[in-house]
């Protein structure tokens, strides 16, 4: 994991507790036929880094689509993959701030596909369509709670009764709500007890919302960097350094 790998080239220990699992979803010929020729939208938006991972192909190798990614790490999904970039946010890594660029800002007749996971938060397709647009929207990936086994969660509380863990990163509310649900009572004690790492005010506010109390450490954004750099601008405050 990306972040994981991160955290430790800054001298952390990680503990990784999958909250989530990715499936892909649908079938690829089906998805391609139900949405024509690409060439027919003005803009393509990819929501994350596994809707490029499952959802790249249904470009087939077209290098001439304008492209849009909400974030800089699935910007470098989509050139990894070996496509082009046009449409990034410029401020903050979210739906607001890539309707802020140019070209979706006054969308008003434009055709839009959004290449997304189920379920995912709609601001993005309800309010180009608010704006005029007319979106397309195509799910290839979905994302499940994840179940640990009975033997992972002793050992990830152990870990916590140790003083192992001081810092729990949440980049989503579907993540934070799904620690919140496999936590037994004596798990939930000891989240409710270390700091929380999340992205933005948004997630700040829902996990509250969730009814948890801990203490946060938050971040401008999911970004891998903008996390790390949150978490060692507060190690620093509580260390004095």
């Amino acid at each position: 994991m990306p972040l994981c790998r991160l955290l430790e080239s800054q001298g952390a220990t990680t503990l990784r507790l999958p909250a989530v699992e990715i499936r892909a979803v649908g079938n690829r010929r089906e998805t391609a036929a139900q949405l024509g020729a690409l060439d027919d939208f003005d803009v393509i938006i990819f929501t994350s880094t596994n809707a490029v991972r499952f959802g790249a192909s249904l470009l087939d190798q077209k290098r001439d689509l304008t492209l849009a990614a909400i974030g800089a790490a699935t910007a470098r999904a989509l050139n990894l993959a070996g496509y082009r970039v046009a449409v990034q946010p410029q401020e903050t890594f979210d739906s607001e701030s890539l309707l802020l660029h140019p070209k979706l800002e006054h969308p008003a007749g434009r055709r839009i596909l959004i290449i997304k996971g189920v379920g995912g938060r709609p601001f993005l397709e309800q309010e180009l369509a608010r704006r005029g647009a007319q979106v397309v929207t195509a799910d290839v990936y979905q994302r499940v709670p994840a179940a640990p086994s009975p033997a992972v969660l002793a050992a990830v509380l152990e870990s916590f009764t140790l003083g192992a863990v001081q810092v729990i990163t949440a980049t989503s509310l579907e993540i934070a709500s799904n620690l919140l649900d496999i936590a037994g009572s004596a798990l939930r004690r000891e989240f409710e007890r270390v700091h929380w790492l999340v992205p933005g005010d948004r997630i700040a506010r829902g996990v509250r919302e969730l009814g948890l109390p801990a203490p946060l450490v938050q971040a401008e954004s999911a970004e891998d960097h903008d996390l790390v750099a949150a978490l060692v601008r507060w190690r620093s405050s509580v260390s004095g350094a």
